[in-house]
């Protein structure tokens, strides 16, 4: 789960029915989850340390607690915590229950994951300035959001479907996200924060609904391609990684 100091657990609590696996566009979620920590792993070779925000739909931190000797994670939910043990018993990261603007730490780490973080948090350049201070020398901040220029929403607003491209479904509203990005506003967020842009790619070129998609029935392998082009065009994929550092 998503948060900032203004939100309560109890108020975080009541999204977690939208982590459950429950809804059309967990297709479009378990593309997004899995490929973008592997992208991660294949940037940061021989980093030992990682601090994760944020639980979620629970399906990167078991792939990044494989490869960090180091994995802490921070989440304010404990609906979250104990449906994410119950879903992982052998998930070897510590997890802390805490709030984001209430984490602190003596420790530092080679690596910071905010994945789908930013959508969802009252105020992103509080989260992005606290954090950057967790961060060794040399090491790396990614984040991954989702872009209001993918090209599948480019093609719903032609259509007609949406009325405008920063528009929030009701899905949207379920999961607690407060806003769309794009690879512009993406930038001076970070910029904004105080961070240097090393990377920026795209998660999952997604070209029609999700439903048109599922019907194609593709392979597995045709997933991945449309995820390995996505690295080259940001401003039209589904989602954005962003690799930033501190000067």
């Amino acid at each position: 789960m998503k948060y900032d100091s203004s939100d309560s657990s109890h108020s975080l609590d009541e999204h977690v029915k939208a982590y459950k696996g429950n809804s059309l566009y967990d297709f479009d979620n378990s593309i997004l989850l899995n490929w973008y920590p592997r992208r991660i792993l294949e940037l940061t070779p021989g980093r030992e340390s990682l601090l994760e925000l944020g639980l979620g739909h629970g399906i990167s931190t078991p792939l990044f607690s494989k490869e960090f000797s180091r994995h802490v994670v921070i989440e304010g939910s404990p609906a979250v915590i104990k449906h994410f043990h119950k879903t992982n018993p052998a998930c070897s990261a510590e997890i802390l229950e805490v709030l984001f603007e209430n984490f602190t730490s003596e420790r530092m780490f080679d690596s910071i994951v905010m994945g789908f973080v930013l959508e969802h948090v009252k105020n992103p350049n509080t989260i992005l300035r606290q954090f950057k201070r967790f961060l060794t020398k040399g090491g790396s901040i990614f984040i991954a959001v989702p872009n209001a220029e993918a090209m599948n929403r480019r093609l719903g607003t032609f259509m007609g479907v949406l009325s405008d491209l920063t528009e929030l479904s009701q899905q949207d509203r379920d999961f607690g996200h407060r806003r769309y990005y794009t690879c512009a506003t993406l930038g001076s967020e970070l910029i904004g924060a105080g961070l240097k842009i090393k990377k920026l790619e795209g998660i999952y070129l997604k070209p029609f609904t999700t439903r048109q998609i599922q019907s194609l029935q593709l392979p597995q392998s045709a997933l991945n391609a449309l995820c390995e082009i996505a690295i080259g065009y940001p401003e039209l994929s589904l989602g954005i990684l962003a690799e930033a550092t501190v000067d």
